[in-house]
Formats: structure tokens, C-alpha cells, sequence
């Protein structure tokens, strides 16, 4: 069973309530698919008639053979009878056939759009939401949501025509049942709530007893299965002949598992055993009612028929009616986890905000800038004050975990401040249209991520007929990639990674931090970020490196930042970082001078700067 644990235990989740989440599918369905909506009510109509038609079809041919016809008159009404009956029933089959056939991709349509706007949400939440607990478990509920099948959104839509169809049997039903015996009616409505109840706490016991306690064992077994199968651990089972010990540690877990799946078998069993009880109860009732019917009313053989067809057909409809009421509630808990996230208000502004000015000169200022993580007692940045010039290149260096990524995520805007402010230009960073400052700046990570686009899309981040290939070719070659553009048969319409196209080119290290260098040099934004891309180079390699960007970005403003002082010397400015806060700031000879701990960084690191005897020229 997939319920939720207590859906009650995130602020941030709503109820909206079964109805409200049935108007909100419906709108859903009128919005990506209307035509679901026609197919909904033709299978509801089509399924409730073909449900009662046995028994009507069994009353006239009965009553017609039944009628004193003489026995020509009698094959003639029959042919005739059963014709037009045949007609009328193959016409709601073939209905009923339609709206299935023609629903159910519609219902995947319908939720493959929901997963969109999830994933649209997704991509439009602050880059500071994704940290925040609360905001990834409700993410996550929402994913779970739009997973398919009968526990999601989709879900939703299946057991609403479900329950229509239910609904509308049990009122055609209903009133010939009451003709009959309204006593009948009231036996077969408790008989139908009793297999309800007993229903109700068999899926959870079934839940609890067995698939709650079945998830740790659940992820015990793809850990055994996936390290069994793993290349990278067969070396060690191998050597250190971990075979047996494996095997036993994995036959543990499917006991555990077969025990429970055992219990969930033999609970079902029990209720399977109940339900046939019942039902030749319900039968019984049946039987018994019309009998007294036949005695006391003379009712006849065809009504006879026809009366206990639909005395079985309003107990079957009004059982499952319950049950699958039951799972529209559950599945409603589904909707309220995709609208709990879909209307997150997080104060989100991306289309709020002024445009940048429109200047070639950006000067950005740091005031009094303190950030702490959530939850965190510690600040990871504490009053930060520092300016960055027009076209000034500042290196911030540091140890890890001095807050220099930090500093970059509130430069990126990726982070707000939990106090002080940011100004570009004099104006509050918070005050701008945050794509419009996304776009001021073309960042390199340390995490490089090549996508399964073309190689000129990678460069670009565009789509092929928006990118300027010749434009993305040249930044290629400047960043070092002209000989392995030239190797390839399509050059930059070569698709990258293998994930999507079986001809795909995986890049390597060096490939990779070249692209991401090409990727900024694209933008050409006016501030240029580099966030430890070279951490995977040796010290010789990243200060060469550092070197040729430098000269590729020319006089634009750029940020190079690293544990390791590689880029310090051509800076303009050094910002050293220590335990969140700035410590010293400064020229690279002017730090040298004080001799203080950019100093003592630069003289221990400048030994993995030598080539030979000699040290590196310029460090």
C-alpha cells in the first residue's frame, strides 16, 4: 500500500478536501484533455445500463415464452424482441468500450501535464528553497503524486468514474429493489456496509502489519541485489570471498519479507472468505424476499429474473460503491500533496523587480552581509563588508568551509541575506528582476554538469536554431577545445553524454571544465565567476589555466574563488576567508607585507607551484 505516513507533519502541506480536489481534476481534465469529460459520463451511463440489461433481456424473452403465444407468434415476437434488445445492448457496450479504450491514454496525458507544471514549479523555486527540508519533502510528496497508476493524480480521475458509475447503478437499481421489498433494500445496504467495514480494516492492518514494515526491507534488498550486481564491488567479494556471507545475508532479508508477504496473503484470504459468505447471505436474502413475492404477489417467473438481477447488481454496485469511495479519499490525499506544492506561497518574485541599468560598468557592494543556513546556530558569513569595482578582478581564498561559496551564492542572488544587503550599482540586489541579474553574471562551477544536448547547446545553453554555432565554435576554440571539436564527424552537432543518443560523446575532466569555460565566455555577461573549476587539476594546471582565462575574459569584472592561491597574483584584489568572515583584503603584495595568514597560505602553497627547481613564472 502507498498511503502517506501522517500527511500532518509538514507546515507547508494543505487539505483541500475530497470535493474540492474533485472540481480541481475536473478542471484538470476540462483544461488538458475536455474530451476525458464526455468519455467519463458515456462510460458511467453505458456500464450502469449493461450492468442491469442481463435481467431485463432475461425478463422479456421469459416472458414472451411464458405468454400463451401460440408457438410461431411466440419465435416471431422473440426474434423480433431480442433484436431490438440486442441492438440497444450493443450499442452501450460498444459505448462502454469507446470510453475505456479512449480514456485511459487520455488519463496519462492529463497527468504527464501535471508532472510538467510540477517540474516547471520546480525549476522556478528560489535556488535557496531547495536547501529547506520542508520544501523537499513536499517536492517529493508532489513527484509521488504524479507517479501514475491507481495511487495519483491519475488515480483520482479513474476512481471518479469509477464511483459515478457505482452511484448511478445503485439509483436505477434502487427504486425496482424498493418496488420489490424495501426491507430487502435495508438487508443488503448493511450487508454492504458490514463488507465495507471489514474492508476498511484489512487495508490497514495490511498497511501497517505489512508494507510499513516492509520498507526498510524493501531498501535492504535493493542495497543486497544492487551490491551483487555492482561491478565495483566484485574485487572485494571476490578476494575476500564474500560470496556466502552475502548470499546469507541476503536469503535473512527475503525471509523477513516472505514472512510478511505471507501475513498480507492469508489477511486477504480471510477477507476474500468473508466476502463469499456474504454474499450467499445477500443471495439468501434475495431468494427469500422473492419467493414471498411469488407466494404472496404473484409475481411472475420474468419479474422473478429480473428482480434478483437487480437485487445483485444494486448489492455488488452499493459494496463497491464504499470501497471505491474509499479510494477516492486516498487518492485525494495524493491531490492535496501536487496543490500543497503547486500553491506554495515562498514569496517567490521572478517576475517581479526593475531592469538592470543599462551600463556597461557594474560596481556591486557587500553591507554588513551575515548568512546563516537553516536550522544552523553558526553563520556561515558574518558582516561582510567588501566592494567590487568596475572591470576589478577579485580572488577570494580561503580553507574550505571559510564561506566562500556562500559569499558567491548571495553575489549569485542564489541565496538571500539573513542580514545587511547587497547593492548593484547603489540599488538593493532584491529590487531587480531576479532573471534579469541572473543574466549579469556567467558563473563556472566546481560541479561541472554536461547535458545530453548537442556540444554547441552545451556551450550555448540554447536551443540548435537559437544558438550562433559560429559564435559557440569560436568560444570553443578559445577555450581550448578546437583539437577535440575537430576529431569528432559532426563537430558541435555532436550530441554529448549517451544517455538519450546512442552515438553521444562522453567528455572527460579537462573536456569538461573547458566547456564550462566556453559556456561563459557565450554569455558574455558582465561579471564573470569562477567557483573552484579547477579543484580536480593539479596546482601547475590550475594556475595555467587561470592564466588563459584570464586573458580570454579581458577587462570584464570577474571573481575567481579557491582554497588554493593559483589565481591571486594577476587579481586586482585578494579577500581571504576564515571561519565565515573576511580577515584580510588587499593586493597580493600588499597581504605579503603584513605577513599575516594569506601570507602563510601563499608561502606554503608556493612549493606545488614548481616546475623543476624553478618556480612558476608570475606566482
Amino acid at each position: 500500500m502507498s498511503d502517506y505516513k501522517d500527511r500532518k507533519d509538514n507546515p507547508l502541506h494543505k487539505e483541500f478536501g475530497i470535493w474540492s480536489n474533485v472540481r480541481y481534476m475536473l478542471r484538470k481534465m476540462a483544461q488538458y484533455e475536455p474530451s476525458t469529460i464526455f468519455l467519463m459520463i458515456l462510460g458511467i451511463v453505458c456500464a450502469s445500463v449493461n450492468s442491469v440489461s442481463f435481467g431485463v433481456v432475461t425478463k422479456y424473452a421469459i416472458d414472451i415464452i411464458t405468454g400463451g403465444y401460440e408457438k410461431e407468434e411466440a419465435v416471431r415476437l422473440l426474434i423480433k424482441t431480442m433484436a431490438i434488445l440486442a441492438a440497444i445492448l450493443i450499442f452501450f457496450t460498444l459505448g462502454n468500450t469507446i470510453s475505456y479504450a479512449k480514456s485511459w491514454y487520455r488519463h496519462i496525458f492529463i497527468r504527464m501535464k501535471m508532472i510538467t507544471e510540477r517540474i516547471s514549479r520546480v525549476l522556478s523555486l528560489k535556488y535557496e528553497m531547495l536547501e529547506k527540508p520542508d520544501v523537499l519533502d513536499i517536492a517529493e510528496r508532489a513527484n509521488q503524486a504524479t507517479g501514475g497508476n491507481y495511487d495519483s493524480v491519475e488515480g483520482m480521475i479513474k476512481f471518479m468514474g469509477y464511483i459515478a458509475t457505482n452511484i448511478f447503478t445503485v439509483i436505477v437499481t434502487f427504486v425496482a429493489v424498493t418496488v420489490l421489498d424495501w426491507r430487502l433494500i435495508i438487508a443488503l445496504i448493511l450487508l454492504g456496509i458490514v463488507q465495507f467495514v471489514y474492508y476498511r480494516k484489512v487495508v490497514k492492518k495490511d498497511k501497517e502489519e505489512v508494507w510499513d514494515r516492509l520498507s526498510p526491507v524493501w531498501r535492504k534488498t535493493n542495497y543486497m541485489e544492487r551490491v551483487t550486481r555492482d561491478f565495483d564491488f566484485a574485487k572485494d567479494i571476490r578476494l575476500f570471498s564474500l560470496s556466502g556471507f552475502l548470499a546469507d545475508k541476503q536469503q535473512k532479508i527475503y525471509d523477513v519479507r516472505a514472512e510478511r508477504i505471507d501475513h498480507h496473503e492469508e489477511m486477504w484470504f480471510r477477507y476474500v472468505f468473508f466476502t463469499r459468505v456474504a454474499y450467499v447471505v445477500i443471495q439468501a436474502c434475495i431468494y427469500v424476499t422473492l419467493y414471498l413475492a411469488v407466494f404472496q404477489n404473484n409475481l411472475r417467473i420474468g419479474d422473478f429474473t429480473m428482480f434478483m438481477s437487480f437485487a445483485l447488481t444494486f448489492s455488488a454496485a452499493f459494496t463497491n460503491m464504499l470501497q471505491n469511495f474509499g479510494n477516492l479519499k486516498k487518492n485525494s490525499l495524493f491531490v492535496d500533496d501536487f496543490r500543497s506544492f503547486m500553491e506554495l506561497d515562498l514569496g517567490d518574485d521572478e517576475q517581479a523587480g526593475i531592469c538592470l541599468p543599462d551600463t556597461e560598468r557594474f560596481e556591486i557592494e557587500f553591507v554588513n552581509v551575515s548568512y546563516r543556513y537553516l536550522k544552523s546556530e553558526k553563520y556561515a558569513l558574518k558582516n561582510l563588508n567588501l566592494k567590487i569595482r568596475p572591470g576589478e578582478k577579485l580572488a577570494v581564498v580561503g580553507l574550505n568551509g571559510a564561506g566562500k561559496t556562500t559569499m558567491i551564492k548571495l553575489l549569485l542572488r542564489l541565496y538571500d541575506p539573513t542580514e545587511g544587503y547587497i547593492t548593484l550599482n547603489g540599488t538593493d540586489i532584491r529590487e531587480f528582476n531576479r532573471e534579469e541579474y541572473y543574466r549579469a553574471f556567467a558563473p563556472v562551477f566546481q560541479d561541472i554538469e554536461i547535458f545530453a544536448f548537442l556540444f554547441g547547446e552545451n556551450i550555448s545553453l540554447k536551443t540548435r536554431k537559437n544558438t550562433d554555432m559560429g559564435k559557440a565554435l569560436a568560444c570553443a576554440e578559445e577555450a581550448g577545445l578546437k583539437e577535440k571539436i575537430e576529431a569528432l564527424v559532426k563537430g558541435l552537432d555532436t550530441p554529448l553524454t549517451k544517455i538519450v543518443e546512442d552515438d553521444g560523446v562522453d567528455l572527460y575532466g579537462g573536456e569538461k571544465q573547458k566547456t564550462a569555460l566556453a559556456r561563459a565566455l557565450y554569455k558574455g555577461a558582465k561579471f564573470v565567476v569562477l567557483d573552484e573549476p579547477t579543484s580536480a587539476l593539479d596546482a601547475i594546471a590550475e594556475q595555467q589555466l587561470y592564466n588563459r582565462f584570464d586573458e580570454m575574459i579581458g577587462k570584464k569584472s570577474a571573481v575567481y574563488i579557491s582554497h588554493r592561491l593559483a589565481s591571486t597574483k594577476f587579481c586586482d584584489r585578494v579577500a581571504m576567508f576564515a571561519d565565515g568572515e573576511m580577515i584580510e583584503y588587499g593586493t597580493h603584495e600588499e597581504l605579503m607585507r603584513v605577513e599575516g595568514e594569506y601570507a602563510r597560505m601563499f608561502n606554503t602553497q608556493a612549493q606545488y607551484y614548481r616546475e623543476g627547481s624553478e618556480v612558476i613564472e608570475n606566482v
